[in-house]
């Protein structure tokens, strides 16, 4: 058992490291850094605390709790993810739990872990909390959770067990609170990790209920991501989280709102069309445990990108999103746009920034751009790209439609090469040429 559960650890530290590095931007380029905090308050299991606090801070920041995966540190995920970059955008603050266990995973399978200030690491996460409420004026309703593989698993637990504290969370690749319950001191449950844990809605939004009994205030609303070849946290582990936040909002299991955001997902919302829905479901097909995490989506979700969201209705787009067409305006005063690579072997990533520089807001953007010879792309997050080759236009997604006056939006792509990574001569902003940086 100990053999079998060390390979499963090197397999999810494997997998979520390409998978984090493959959606990184640049450091942040600020004075702000991670710093660590000790003596923050109870901590049963020893847990170290990472603390990031952004040079523009917000006048009434969001907390969000970055959860790292297995095998993982609250460092690395800093320094892997692109929540520290986002925060520098947005003015939140972010809090980075580090397991010091030698599995360095969370604890979400112990009794105590399991129950509302049962021990174990969700009370030295809620203690992280308390300490940064105690010191900054955090926005009390935008307190959230978001994490990758057993940090998804922990986002599951901490919603359980503090509906009262967290509004949101969004778990990649994770399971269901209390899949993962063992009895024996055993870290790993096998058959949940297999997807062999199966129960019906009621069922699992009782375990829920019960890790706080008494409790009928608000529930804290769902994101869920995950890999139709999940090979470590199989795909059934997908459908059993959207029965048990469904069920905990008392809502249905039929979605209200069903589309695809981009090539191979689909996204579905539960209790809602629109970006506040109760209960989000991304599903990707064909991706392993290794999918790509897309910071900036689950940023919005989460609501702290300062913009308000929307609730629009199937046939229609976010008002605050507009899809871009023919008429779209080109940028009055121009475009700049940043282009960064990272090549290993026959891979590369690409981070691109798109900035308008001119005086007048674009709503709905599309940039165009030529690979050079050999590139092809595989998949991109914060925009959609077609063709895969050749000239392409990336074009925005829903949420990050509005380029406001000197406003930037990221997006990234992952691709292929046969041995020429050189980066694209020239960019067209809504037909507009932008200069290069």
């Amino acid at each position: 058992m100990r053999k079998r559960l060390k390979l499963l650890l090197a397999a999810l530290v494997t997998a979520t490291m390409a998978a984090l590095g493959a959606v990184a931007l640049p450091g942040p380029a600020s004075a702000a850094a991670l710093t660590e905090v000790t003596g923050f308050g109870t901590n049963p299991s020893n847990l170290r605390m990472y603390l990031y606090v952004p040079d523009n801070l917000a006048p009434r920041p969001g907390l969000l709790v970055a959860v790292h995966y297995c095998t993982g540190t609250g460092p690395a995920f800093y320094s892997g993810s692109q929540f520290a970059a986002l925060a520098d955008r947005y003015g939140y603050i972010v809090i980075y739990p580090s397991v010091t266990r030698s599995s360095q995973c969370f604890d979400v399978a112990s009794p105590q872990a399991l129950t509302r200030d049962g021990g174990s690491d969700p009370v030295g996460i809620k203690s992280m909390i308390d300490y940064v409420r105690a010191r900054y004026p955090v926005d009390a309703d935008r307190i959230v959770a978001t994490g990758v593989s057993s940090g998804a698993m922990m986002t599951n637990v901490l919603l359980g067990l503090y509906p009262d504290v967290f509004s949101a969370g969004s778990a990649f690749a994770g399971v269901p609170f209390g899949c993962f319950a063992t009895t024996n001191g055993s870290e790993w449950n096998s058959d949940c990790a297999n997807g062999l844990v199966l129960k019906t809605p009621q069922q699992w939004g009782d375990l829920v209920r019960n890790a706080y009994p008494g409790y009928s205030g608000r529930r804290p609303r769902m994101q869920t991501w995950h890999g139709t070849n999940d090979e470590i946290l199989r795909y059934p582990n997908f459908g059993e989280q959207i029965d048990q936040w469904t069920n905990v909002h008392g809502l249905t299991q039929t979605p209200s709102f069903t589309d695809t955001p981009q090539s191979g997902y689909t996204r579905t919302r539960y209790g809602g069309t629109g970006d506040t829905a109760p209960v989000e479901a991304i599903s990707m097909n064909g991706v392993s445990h290794n999918l790509p995490v897309d910071a900036a989506a689950a940023v919005h979700f989460l609501g702290l990108d300062t913009t308000t969201p929307s609730s629009p209705s199937p046939s229609s787009p976010s008002p605050s999103a507009p899809s871009p067409s023919a008429s779209s305006p080109s940028p009055t005063g121009g475009c700049r746009v940043g282009y960064t690579v990272n090549a290993w072997n026959t891979g590369f990533t690409a981070s691109v920034t798109v900035t308008n520089t001119g005086t007048a807001a674009v709503n709905g953007w599309t940039l165009r751009f030529t690979l050079p010879t050999g590139q092809a792309v595989t998949n991109a997050w914060n925009a959609t790209v077609s063709p895969t080759s050749g000239a392409v236009s990336a074009t925005n997604v829903s949420y990050n439609g509005t380029l406001t006056a000197g406003g930037s939006q990221t997006f990234g792509f992952q691709g292929t090469h046969t041995g020429n990574t050189a980066e694209p001569g020239a960019f067209t902003l809504n037909n507009a040429t932008c200069a290069v940086v």
